[in-house]
């Protein structure tokens, strides 16, 4: 049968599984490590973010005016020459538009 003392201490550990439920969703958690910021981008990755084609981004590629690298057999966009292209189409169409 179960006793008074038995039921006191089951609501005891039931409270206490309740309080660290409670708090385990408001700290942040230390074992999840940040995913670090890529550097390099496909060419895929490198249109999506321009959000151009596949097709387009690669004959940037292919005439030098979005600026990649080789690794090995890979083509791989620095973050920054994707970032560096826009501002340029930026700066252009900006100094055609004033004349």
């Amino acid at each position: 049968m179960t006793t008074a003392t038995d039921i006191a201490q089951l609501a005891a550990g039931l409270a206490q599984l309740a309080e660290r439920l409670a708090t385990r969703d408001t700290e942040p958690a230390a074992s999840a490590p940040k995913p670090t910021p890529r550097v390099l981008l496909t060419v895929e990755e490198a249109a999506d973010r321009l959000r151009i084609g596949r097709t387009t981004a690669y004959s940037l590629v292919r005439s030098g005016a979005l600026e990649s690298v080789r690794i090995g057999r890979l083509r791989r966009v620095h973050v920054a020459a994707v970032d560096n292209y826009a501002a340029r189409l930026v700066a252009d169409y900006s100094s055609e538009a004033a004349a």
